[in-house]
């Protein structure tokens, strides 16, 4: 028996509504992927600090002993009688022997203290890395920045030196393209074991992800941006 026109359409139209409901959950975690996006964002920090002449030259002068970076795109501060603040941020570490960056691992900052200032403020910072000590640092479950290894702010603008800055870890930020002051001391620094799961597939310590035993081919490019940063 012939199928009508009608009944022909619909069926096509119902395959169609299949599949789409089907597809539907796979296009979206494709396209919402919160990992991805904070990798993003840390890409256009570090752009964003390559393109200040004042960042720029600061950073290029730490280049040669710089261990790695922790790029934090969006520090969210507050303070109203009770102050904090948080964000999300990523670490890539420098292979001594070939230059080349690491696999980002994923953290979580937060910090809280009494008697801040009113107000809310959001600033992207890059802190670099000196010393193995500051390194090791962030293979740890959690720690306090500026408790065991030292932490400062970087001098900035044109014609900066670094000479005689000791400090294991040098913090730059900016607020709306300017340059904000840096209250990362104290700061609680967690790995962020869900975010590096979902990124990676699967769980990995934060070694593990420097050392390379998980990839993610679409974090390659913060490493080139990075590379020219300190060029």
């Amino acid at each position: 028996m012939p199928v009508s026109p009608d009944k022909r359409v619909a069926g096509i139209a119902g395959c169609a509504l299949w599949a789409f409901a089907i597809l539907l959950p796979v296009w979206a975690s494709a396209a919402v992927n919160p990992q991805q996006e904070l990798v993003d964002e840390a890409q256009a920090t570090v752009e964003a600090f390559n393109t200040d002449a004042g960042t720029k030259e600061a950073l290029h002068t730490l280049g040669p002993e710089t261990r790695a970076i922790f790029i934090l795109p969006d520090f969210f501060r507050w303070g109203f009688l009770v102050g904090g603040a948080s964000g999300k941020g990523l670490l890539i570490v420098r292979d001594e022997k070939t230059g080349r960056w690491s696999q980002p691992v994923f953290y979580n900052v937060a910090s809280m203290n009494i008697g801040a200032q009113v107000g809310t403020d959001v600033s992207e910072i890059i802190v670099v890395v000196r010393s193995k000590k500051g390194v090791e640092q962030f293979y740890s479950a959690g720690f306090k920045l500026g408790a065991s290894a030292g932490l400062a702010a970087g001098p900035t603008g044109t014609g900066t030196s670094t000479h005689g800055l000791s400090a294991d870890m040098v913090a730059y930020a900016r607020k709306k393209g300017l340059f904000a002051g840096v209250a990362l001391g104290g700061a609680v620094v967690t790995v962020a074991e869900n975010e590096n799961g979902a990124y990676y597939g699967r769980s990995a310590t934060p070694r593990e992800i420097i050392e390379g035993s998980v990839t993610n081919p679409r974090s390659l490019e913060l490493g080139h941006v990075t590379r020219k940063l300190f060029e």
